[in-house]
């Protein structure tokens, strides 16, 4: 194991020649720095006792994440950075299809498959 960590800088250098290894190399580094960010936060929560009014406050927070990235995409252009009620036709329409089957399904899965294909069937229509 402690020869690896010697030779990695070595195996860095020549990775540019063996295009396998560096996509291996940038893969695992990847996957560390995507697992460390998500581990922690359970390792320190994990033998805490979470508050009730935190727990009953984070319900909310998907949800406005949600609507605050769907509402920028539907009623913020690009161009100019500005509102504009009715730009994305097909969009609204299918957030209207979105809303009422999350309000009857309760499923995220639903729900976002419901819009993907309104959004889908809707431009190609308009």
């Amino acid at each position: 194991m402690e020869q690896l960590f010697t030779n990695m800088p070595v195996l860095i250098a020549h990775a540019g020649q063996n295009k396998i290894l560096y996509h291996l190399i940038v893969i695992v580094i990847a996957a560390v720095a995507a697992f460390i960010p998500r581990y922690f936060p359970v390792l320190f929560f994990s033998t805490r006792k979470i508050p009730e009014w935190f727990n009953e406050w984070m319900k909310y927070v998907p949800v406005s994440l949600f609507t605050a990235l769907v509402v920028k995409n539907v009623f913020i252009t690009t161009a100019g950075y500005r509102f504009v009620p009715f730009g994305h036709v097909e969009q609204i329409l299918a957030a209207v299809v979105v809303m009422i089957v999350a309000y009857f399904t309760r499923s995220m899965a639903m729900s976002v498959i419901g819009g993907l294909v309104a959004v889908w069937l809707l431009s190609m229509v308009i």
